[in-house]
């Protein structure tokens, strides 16, 4: 995944409470909606294994490996297949790193434009009815498994860059489904499996230290 598909993915993770009209009955897509942001709000730290896979353009790539997350905003995306690189953020800072090359790339979190920034859903800053604008149900796509539910919607800030985000989330609130549908058909899924919270994580898991002799490149 490019350093701006990371981006991107950071922020549709942690979207999420629905509002809802006084005296109403919630609808199926504002219960749904609120009982992420509950999940997600009060959730500590996670890991999961992902997979990812890229579709556009002609080309079809499938990655895979294990995410950690630690409020407040730290994240570590360790790829594993087909070849190990690294997305480590503190927080405040972010670095892409490939074993063998010879340099990591820096930059601020603020900064960076990148699929990964959806998935800071997973991280309970934000409301999924306030940041997904036309949030419905996708009746139309089949789930991963019985009892899943199945969102789409489009990000409010990214609507020149996707067209909808899908998100399919299990009878724990929890989301095992994220797919990313750019306007130019390139489409990005990640799936979350073996998902554990609130286990202890150590800060230095978030903290990238360079290997020897590996220069630190500062993104503009």
């Amino acid at each position: 995944m490019t350093r701006q598909k990371a981006n991107l993915i950071v922020c549709l993770i942690f979207l999420l409470p629905g509002a809802r009209l006084y005296g109403a009955p919630a609808s199926p897509v504002t219960r749904t909606a609120a009982a992420v942001d509950r999940h997600y709000n009060t959730l500590q730290t996670m890991r999961a294994d992902f997979t990812e896979t890229y579709k556009g353009a002609g080309i079809t790539r499938t990655e895979s490996g294990v995410l950690q997350l630690k409020r407040p905003g730290k994240m570590r995306w360790e790829y594993r297949e087909p070849r190990p690189k690294f997305f480590i953020s503190d927080g405040k800072t972010a670095y892409f790193y490939v074993p063998g090359e010879k340099q990591a790339r820096k930059s601020s979190v603020k900064k960076i434009d990148d699929l990964r920034s959806p998935l800071r859903f997973l991280l309970g800053h934000t409301r999924l009815e306030n940041e997904l604008h036309g949030l419905s149900l996708a009746v139309d796509l089949t789930p991963l498994a019985a009892g899943n539910v199945v969102l789409r919607g489009v990000p409010r800030n990214l609507a020149d860059r996707i067209s909808q985000v899908v998100l399919e989330i299990n009878p724990q609130s929890q989301i095992e489904r994220m797919e990313i549908d750019e306007v130019d058909g390139a489409i990005t899924e990640f799936r979350f499996s073996h998902i554990v919270e609130n286990l202890a994580l150590p800060d230095s898991a978030f903290r990238f230290a360079a290997p020897p002799g590996i220069e630190i490149v500062e993104q503009p």
